[in-house]
């Protein structure tokens, strides 16, 4: 176990998937819990297969298809909520919550091509109402302290800073309260 912090209160309640909007650049997209269908995951690959390799942090997601393979084999399972956003019968984006000790940590990836359209905040927003609806309580993540876009947006939806003592910010967020603070 660490010692993580997490707001006393729990977030929002954020709408689960699927969810259906416009993007800014007035494309349709629609993001879904990740189910497995056929043809889910070679779009995956191919998405992360064309990821910029400036946009990896942390060194995820990884670079060559066979390591993008084998990562996805590891978090495409049933302890891990995933949800991917849909751009006709392209991947725009996809989010994860992987567990780890007593929370999940959360991970999110759009593609560059459809970046600052308003589809990373649904998506985020789509995970954490997916990890609601399956009981998620505690989500916590890593984001380099200079992307001050993604801190922003990670504080506008709730998570609170609960180490900044590297050259990362560590956020948490309490997502549903647990059953022995009700």
């Amino acid at each position: 176990m660490n010692d993580r912090r997490y707001p006393e209160t729990a977030a929002e309640r954020f709408e689960p998937p699927p969810i259906a909007f416009t993007d800014r650049e007035d494309r349709e997209v629609e993001i879904r819990a990740y189910d497995g269908a056929e043809g889910t995951e070679e779009a995956l690959v191919a998405m992360y297969t064309a990821f910029d390799p400036s946009d990896r942090a942390q060194g995820i997601p990884p670079g060559g298809e066979t390591r993008i393979r084998t990562w996805l084999e590891a978090i495409l399972t049933d302890d891990c909520l995933n949800v991917v956003a849909w751009c006709d019968d392209e991947v725009a984006g996809h989010a994860t919550l992987v567990p780890d000790d007593d929370a999940y940590e959360l991970a999110i990836f759009v593609h560059q091509t459809y970046q600052e359209a308003g589809i990373g905040t649904r998506l985020i927003r789509g995970l954490l109402g997916h990890g609601q609806a399956e009981g998620v309580e505690k989500v916590w993540l890593t984001v380099e302290r200079w992307n001050r876009a993604a801190v922003s947006l990670y504080e506008k939806i709730g998570f609170e800073t609960s180490n900044a003592e590297s050259f990362e910010l560590e956020m948490a967020l309490r997502l549903n309260e647990s059953a022995d603070e009700e």
